[in-house]
């Protein structure tokens, strides 16, 4: 089985640009990237939100009633 090595490695790629084509693999690029960005900007929405929350559970014991 061996070790993978550059020329390995170039060969795959060549074959990979040959099958799916230069054109369908720019677009699964830029679809990703975006699906990443994305992820990210979930990530720091949730974040903050999470943040917010927190805050406005912080209101004192003595405001706080209980009805029965």
């Amino acid at each position: 089985m061996g070790e993978i090595s550059i020329t390995k490695l170039l060969v795959v790629a060549a074959l990979i640009i040959l099958v799916f084509g230069t054109k369908k693999l720019r677009t699964l690029g830029g679809d990703l990237g975006s699906a990443i960005k994305g992820f990210k900007k979930a990530m720091n929405e949730d974040d903050v939100s999470a943040k917010k929350s927190v805050d406005a559970d912080d209101i004192p014991a003595e405001k706080l009633s209980h009805k029965e």
